[in-house]
C-alpha cells in the first residue's frame, strides 16, 4: 500500500511539474524527471539507436518489435510494445520537406487534426509536441538534417496516467 501511495504522489508531482513547464518556457529535461520516477518506484531502461546516436528511456515491460523491410521503408527505426499489446512507442524518420518545427506543427493541425501543438525543447533539442486525438497518441518531433525529422509517438493516451508515463518517455530523449 505504501508503494502505491508513493507512486500516486510521484505521478501527481510529475503532473504538477509538467504543467509548470508548459506554463513557463516549454522545456523538458530528463534530470528533472528521474528523481520523481525513482521516488515512485517506476523503472525502465534506456534503448540506444546507434544509427542516429540517440537514446530513449522505456518503462519496464516495453519490448522491441522486429521491424519488417516495409516498416523500414516507411521510416521506422524502432517500435516497442508490451506483451499484451496495450500500448506502443514508435520512433520514425519523417520526410518533412525541410519544414521548420512551427510549419510542421501547422501542417499537422490542418492535415492530421493535431491538437495541443507546442514548440519547445527536450534535453536541449528543439522540438514540437502534439496530440493526435483520432490516433489516441502524443508525439514529439525533432528536426534533423536534409529535411527529415525524428518523430517519437506514444499511445494510448486514453488510459489512466498515460500523460505522465509518456511524458517520462518523451523527456528522456537525448544524445547517446
Amino acid at each position: 500500500m505504501k508503494k502505491l501511495v508513493c507512486v500516486l504522489v510521484a505521478l501527481c508531482l510529475i503532473a504538477t511539474a509538467a504543467v509548470a513547464l508548459a506554463e513557463a518556457a516549454p522545456a523538458l529535461n530528463w534530470e528533472d524527471v528521474t528523481p520523481i520516477l525513482e521516488a515512485g518506484g517506476v523503472s525502465g531502461d534506456f534503448y540506444t539507436f546507434d544509427e542516429i546516436a540517440m537514446k530513449i528511456w522505456l518503462p519496464e515491460g516495453m519490448y522491441p518489435v522486429e521491424l519488417t523491410e516495409e516498416d523500414r521503408e516507411k521510416g521506422f527505426i524502432g517500435y516497442f510494445m508490451p506483451e499484451d499489446e496495450s500500448g506502443a512507442v514508435s520512433v520514425v524518420y519523417v520526410d518533412v520537406s525541410g519544414m521548420s518545427l512551427e510549419e510542421y506543427g501547422e501542417y499537422l493541425a490542418s492535415e492530421a487534426g493535431a491538437t495541443e501543438i507546442e514548440v519547445g525543447t527536450v534535453n536541449g533539442f528543439p522540438c514540437v509536441s502534439y496530440k493526435l486525438p483520432e490516433q489516441d497518441s502524443v508525439s514529439v518531433t525533432f528536426t534533423t538534417e536534409a529535411g527529415y525529422a525524428l518523430e517519437v509517438t506514444c499511445t494510448p493516451l486514453s488510459v489512466e496516467n498515460a500523460d505522465l508515463l509518456w511524458g517520462a518517455v518523451i523527456s528522456s530523449i537525448q544524445a547517446a
